[in-house]
């Protein structure tokens, strides 16, 4: 599997659409905007450029608080992710974003990030009880 490779750039330096599509979907998430056609429309940006970086452009969070980002591969079948799920709730952690994969040859990458804040217990054996689960194939901070 090819490993995922992440930047932190400042906006500055980048072209605008990728600051337009986080702003689109703080608005849709946030309910300032009905529907994503309302949404890039109060952005400025297109709708083939939201669907095509929407998976893609996260905006950083506060510094103060702690966050990590879990790369795993989980087998394509029911109750797997929210298997992964319920141990990041269970822990502690508050779920920040999710990138799922779309499934192939019976696996399923999935990208979360999570806020670290209140979990109790180190990173490692985070990590440690979610790879023990049944279904995941493989996981690791990234």
């Amino acid at each position: 599997m090819e490993t995922e490779n992440y930047l932190i750039i400042n906006s500055k330096v980048l072209p605008p659409v990728f600051e337009g599509v986080v702003n689109a979907k703080e608005l849709l998430a946030s309910g300032g905007a009905r529907n994503v056609s309302d949404a890039v429309k109060i952005v400025g940006i297109s709708r083939s450029a939201f669907y095509k970086y929407r998976d893609f452009v996260f905006k950083q969070e506060n510094a103060n608080t702690k966050h990590i980002t879990i790369s795993a591969v989980l087998s394509d079948k029911a109750g797997v992710f929210s298997a992964l799920t319920k141990i990041l709730f269970e822990n502690g952690a508050n779920l920040v974003t999710v990138n799922q994969g779309v499934p192939s040859g019976g696996v399923a990458p999935v990208t979360v990030t999570v806020c670290t804040d209140n979990i109790p217990i180190s990173l490692d054996e985070l990590l440690e009880k979610i790879q023990k689960t049944d279904g995941i194939i493989s996981v690791k901070s990234i």
